[in-house]
């Protein structure tokens, strides 16, 4: 009896050292401008070319402005990195979707809107939510760069096999509650150390109703609650939404590759190291009130007090708190924001900005609010402007900008100025995470909807 993680790890076992690690077939290596310079110099200074090049993936993302991305990038770093990207693809012979190139966008939104991420799958990139792959039934997981230059000059990489857990979510979600908010939630049960070690499946009623969307945001923070890891059984909402998409399998292959993706599955009796079961129906719209995702609670609820801590978990917690600006016992409703960010790897497609429009319309912005509405790639703009999105959002106030990374981490001109607080849909809140001494409050589309249009923290089932 096997889990769905042991049946992909094991086909793609080509050795394994003995109280060592496991030599891993990668399936999918993507590349983006932040962790592959070292991994293209050290390939360039041992004089050797990448095994299998059709098997390598590269796109800027985490630098590329949201603005006038046809003008040469301003930030010197940024372009160096940007540039370098593209000359590296071009001497190394691999696929490169650069700035304004249709293709492009966040590549953990772009790899499973392209067809390029599979079930079965083994999948990495030098970038920690690469877990986001896990949704359409794949290993996927970040590696370093030295790992990345692995990868190219071996399409293998050395791994310890990581153990296993299933996390089973039953019931139904409430209305206005997204898989965000289930994320969030397993966040703050869990702590942002509670899965480290292991790699996670998540199962139950409450994940095989999610979208494909929803799937791919819940795998996106698996990496915040420590694992290695997360996936998800592909079923028919995995196939229906591959299937004709540019890179998918057609005709015979199609058939085939189905045949094989149907037997993807946990098998009835097989053990897990870890299960955690939670109920869906206990879980309300959430948000963050401290700086790391597991400092997560209900909209509604308040903020923790320090009863029942030791002293260095009480002064961990203050020091948060201070930093966010709140006290312990208080409620965030009704808390005043100044930034909203809807995008990020975790929250750029186009289900969360149907969900952000949805809400947002027949109103206006708040005044108050600076607003970031950056899709997750050229496809998604492309969706925004067919479906007319865009133009609900502007009788609202709101603009759409162009595909990044953006504010998730401010690598490029978004960021958060000291002091403000931002809803962001991104994944992490860590100190100055936005911009040095922002105040990151993380929330699903529907909660960053709400503070835009009210200009406070608001749960937004007050306003569907």
């Amino acid at each position: 009896m096997n889990t769905l993680f042991d049946k992909i790890w094991d086909a793609h076992v080509v050795t394994t050292v003995t109280d060592g690690p496991t030599q891993l077939y990668i399936d999918r290596l993507y590349c983006h401008e932040v962790t592959s310079p070292q991994a293209f110099d050290g390939m360039r200074a041992r004089g050797i070319k990448c095994f299998r090049p059709d098997k390598i993936y590269c796109m800027p993302d985490h630098n590329t402005p949201t603005h006038d991305q046809d003008k040469p990038i301003e930030d010197p770093i940024s372009k160096a990195q940007v540039d370098a990207l593209e000359n590296n693809a071009k001497e190394f012979g691999l696929t490169h979707y650069g700035m304004l190139n249709k293709r492009n966008g966040i590549i953990h939104v772009v790899g499973p809107e392209r067809g390029l991420t599979l079930p079965g799958m083994t999948i990495v990139c030098g970038d920690s939510h690469t877990s986001t792959h896990g949704a359409m039934g794949a290993i996927a997981f970040g590696i370093g760069t030295s790992e990345v230059e692995m990868v190219m000059a071996s399409q293998c990489i050395l791994q310890s096999r990581p153990k296993t857990m299933r996390i089973t979510v039953d019931g139904q979600l409430g209305h206005g509650v997204t898989a965000k908010d289930m994320a969030l939630y397993m966040m703050s049960k869990l702590t942002t150390a509670g899965a480290t070690g292991y790699f996670i499946e998540y199962a139950g009623e409450a994940v095989r109703n999610l979208s494909m969307e929803g799937r791919l945001t819940l795998c996106n923070l698996s990496i915040e609650m420590g694992a290695r890891g997360g996936m998800i059984a592909p079923d028919e909402t995995t196939f229906e939404y591959i299937k004709g998409r540019e890179n998918a399998p057609t005709g015979e292959e199609w058939d085939k590759a189905l045949a094989y993706w149907k037997t993807l599955k946990t098998d009835e009796g097989a053990t897990f190291d870890k299960e955690v079961e939670y109920n869906a129906a206990d879980i309300e719209p959430m948000i963050t009130y401290g700086t790391n995702p597991g400092m997560g609670m209900g909209i509604t609820e308040h903020i923790p007090t320090t009863d029942g801590m030791n002293e260095t978990e009480k002064t961990t917690f203050l020091k948060s708190l201070e930093y966010m600006g709140f006290e312990p016992g208080e409620t965030i409703l009704g808390k005043k924001v100044d930034y909203v960010f809807l995008g990020a790897c975790t929250n750029g497609r186009i289900e969360d900005f149907r969900a952000f429009t949805l809400l947002v319309k027949g109103h206006k912005k708040a005044d108050n609010i600076i607003a970031w509405l950056v899709p997750g790639s050229w496809m998604v703009d492309e969706q925004i402007r067919e479906e007319g999105l865009d133009k609900i959002l502007a009788e609202a106030g709101f603009e759409i900008r162009q595909p990044g990374c953006s504010a998730c981490l401010a690598m490029n001109d978004d960021k958060v100025p000291a002091g403000k607080y931002a809803v962001s849909t991104s994944n992490r809140n860590f100190e100055g995470r936005q911009g040095p001494g922002s105040r990151t409050l993380l929330a699903s589309p529907l909660v960053a909807a709400a503070a835009a249009i009210t200009g406070v923290i608001t749960d937004p089932r007050t306003l569907l």
